[in-house]
Protein backbone atom coordinates (compact mmCIF):
# COMPACT_ATOMS: atom_id res chain seq x y z
CA UNK A 1 0.00 0.00 0.00
CA UNK A 2 1.08 3.34 -0.78
CA UNK A 3 0.73 6.52 1.03
CA UNK A 4 -1.05 10.22 -0.80
CA UNK A 5 1.42 12.77 -1.07
CA UNK A 6 -0.95 16.01 -1.90
CA UNK A 7 1.34 18.62 -3.67
CA UNK A 8 0.38 22.31 -2.64
CA UNK A 9 -0.92 22.99 -5.94
CA UNK A 10 -3.24 20.01 -6.14
CA UNK A 11 -4.18 21.16 -3.10
CA UNK A 12 -5.11 24.64 -4.38
CA UNK A 13 -6.90 23.64 -7.33
CA UNK A 14 -9.03 20.93 -5.37
CA UNK A 15 -10.27 23.93 -2.80
CA UNK A 16 -10.96 25.81 -5.69
CA UNK A 17 -13.35 23.44 -7.36
CA UNK A 18 -17.08 24.94 -6.39
CA UNK A 19 -18.77 21.75 -6.77
CA UNK A 20 -18.69 20.07 -3.52
CA UNK A 21 -19.93 16.81 -4.65
CA UNK A 22 -17.34 16.84 -7.17
CA UNK A 23 -14.79 17.85 -4.92
CA UNK A 24 -15.63 14.56 -2.53
CA UNK A 25 -15.62 12.72 -5.58
CA UNK A 26 -11.78 13.71 -6.04
CA UNK A 27 -10.72 13.06 -2.57
CA UNK A 28 -12.40 9.68 -2.71
CA UNK A 29 -11.20 8.56 -5.79
CA UNK A 30 -7.60 9.95 -4.46
CA UNK A 31 -7.74 7.44 -1.42
CA UNK A 32 -7.93 4.55 -3.40
CA UNK A 33 -4.78 5.30 -5.22
CA UNK A 34 -3.54 3.46 -1.81
CA UNK A 35 -3.92 0.07 -3.72
CA UNK A 36 -2.47 1.83 -6.73
CA UNK A 37 -1.64 -1.59 -8.70
CA UNK A 38 -4.51 -2.47 -8.23
CA UNK A 39 -7.06 -0.14 -9.56
CA UNK A 40 -8.64 0.26 -12.69
CA UNK A 41 -9.15 3.36 -14.93
CA UNK A 42 -6.02 4.79 -14.53
CA UNK A 43 -4.08 5.19 -17.74
CA UNK A 44 0.07 5.12 -17.77
CA UNK A 45 0.88 8.72 -19.94
CA UNK A 46 3.96 8.40 -22.77
CA UNK A 47 5.12 11.72 -23.52
CA UNK A 48 4.05 13.71 -20.44
CA UNK A 49 5.67 15.03 -17.56
CA UNK A 50 3.07 12.67 -15.28
CA UNK A 51 3.02 9.06 -14.97
CA UNK A 52 -0.59 8.38 -14.62
CA UNK A 53 -3.78 10.17 -14.89
CA UNK A 54 -7.34 9.10 -13.40
CA UNK A 55 -10.46 10.60 -15.04
CA UNK A 56 -12.93 11.75 -12.45
CA UNK A 57 -16.17 12.78 -14.06
CA UNK A 58 -15.11 16.03 -16.12
CA UNK A 59 -11.66 16.44 -14.22
CA UNK A 60 -8.09 14.89 -14.36
CA UNK A 61 -6.13 13.94 -11.74
CA UNK A 62 -2.39 13.57 -12.69
CA UNK A 63 0.29 11.95 -10.25
CA UNK A 64 3.60 10.11 -9.92
CA UNK A 65 4.76 6.80 -8.20
CA UNK A 66 7.48 6.39 -6.57
CA UNK A 67 7.83 5.50 -2.52
CA UNK A 68 4.15 7.18 -2.20
CA UNK A 69 1.98 8.58 -4.49
CA UNK A 70 2.84 12.17 -5.40
CA UNK A 71 -1.47 13.73 -6.55
CA UNK A 72 0.43 16.67 -8.56
CA UNK A 73 -2.12 18.37 -10.63
CA UNK A 74 -5.75 18.27 -11.01
CA UNK A 75 -7.38 19.77 -14.20
CA UNK A 76 -10.69 20.03 -15.20
CA UNK A 77 -10.94 18.93 -19.10
CA UNK A 78 -14.08 21.44 -20.97
CA UNK A 79 -16.64 18.43 -23.08
CA UNK A 80 -18.44 19.48 -26.26
CA UNK A 81 -21.32 20.75 -25.92
CA UNK A 82 -24.51 21.52 -28.58
CA UNK A 83 -22.99 24.93 -29.40
CA UNK A 84 -19.15 23.05 -30.37
CA UNK A 85 -20.65 22.95 -34.02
Amino acid sequence: MYTLDWKHKAQKQLAKIGDRIARAEIYEAAQVLCDFPNITQVKKLTNNKYQYRLRIGRYRLFFDVAESVRIVMIEEVKKRDDRTY
